[in-house]
C-alpha cells in the first residue's frame, strides 16, 4: 500500500477471509513498526517514508548489521557455513533474473548472517530493520535502481564470513548498507 493511503478493516478481512480481531492484531504491530498511524476517530493509515527516516534507519543498521556480520564470521557454526556456501553459489551463477527476485535473495543473505551471529536480540531487531528497508526498497524497485550491484556485493561479505575474517565482513556489511541508503536516497530525490 502507498504511504499515506488508508487501511481499510473491512476490506483487509474479506480479501484475507479472517476476523477482525486478527487485522487489529496485525495492525497494533505494524504500528509498533512505524508501518501504520492509527489516528482516533480517523482511521488507520500507511506511513509515509521520507529521507529523514532513511537517514535514521541506516544509522542503525550500518552499526548493528556490520556487528551481525563480525559475529557471524566469529561464531559461525556447520549449518550456517552449509547455507552461506549456498547462497554464495547462487551469486556466483547469477543470482536472479528480475528485481523482486533480487530483492528475495537480499533478504535471504541478510536473514543468514542474523542466524549465525548466534544472537537472537540481536536478530529480532535487525528483522524490525530489515522490514523498514524492504519498506524503500519497495516503492523504489520499478525505478532505476542498481540493486543487481547491491546484492552482487555480498558474494565479498559471504567469503569473508566463510574464511572467518571479521574485520572484512563487518566492512563489508557497512559499505553494502552505506550503498543502499545512498542509491535509495538519489532515487528518492529524483522523484
Amino acid at each position: 500500500m502507498p504511504p499515506g493511503s488508508v487501511v481499510e478493516e473491512a476490506r483487509l478481512r474479506e480479501e484475507l477471509d479472517i476476523g477482525r480481531t486478527p487485522i487489529r492484531e496485525a495492525l497494533q504491530r505494524l504500528a509498533l513498526e512505524n508501518l501504520v498511524k492509527s489516528v482516533p476517530h480517523r482511521g488507520t493509515f500507511v506511513t509515509d517514508v521520507n529521507i529523514t527516516d532513511l537517514a535514521r534507519i541506516t544509522e542503525v543498521r550500518v552499526v548493528l548489521e556490520a556487528h551481525a556480520a563480525r559475529l557471524a564470521a566469529e561464531r559461525i557454526a556447520p549449518a550456517d557455513r552449509a547455507g552461506i556456501q549456498e547462497l554464495l553459489d547462487v551469486l556466483e551463477a547469477g543470482g536472479a533474473s528480475d528485481q523482486h527476485e533480487l530483492m528475495r535473495l537480499d533478504q535471504r543473505i541478510h536473514r543468514q548472517i542474523y542466524r549465525a551471529a548466534r544472537n537472537s536480540f540481536l536478530e529480532n531487531t535487525l528483522e524490525r530493520y530489515m522490514n523498514l528497508s524492504l519498506r524503500l526498497w519497495y516503492l523504489v524497485v520499478d525505478q532505476e535502481v542498481r540493486l543487481r550491484e547491491a546484492v552482487a556485493e555480498h558474494a565479498e561479505l559471504l567469503r569473508a564470513v566463510l574464511a572467518g575474517d571479521a574485520s572484512r565482513a563487518e566492512d563489508s556489511m557497512r559499505r553494502h548498507v552505506t550503498g543502499f541508503e545512498r542509491e535509495i536516497r538519489r532515487v528518492l530525490v529524483e522523484r
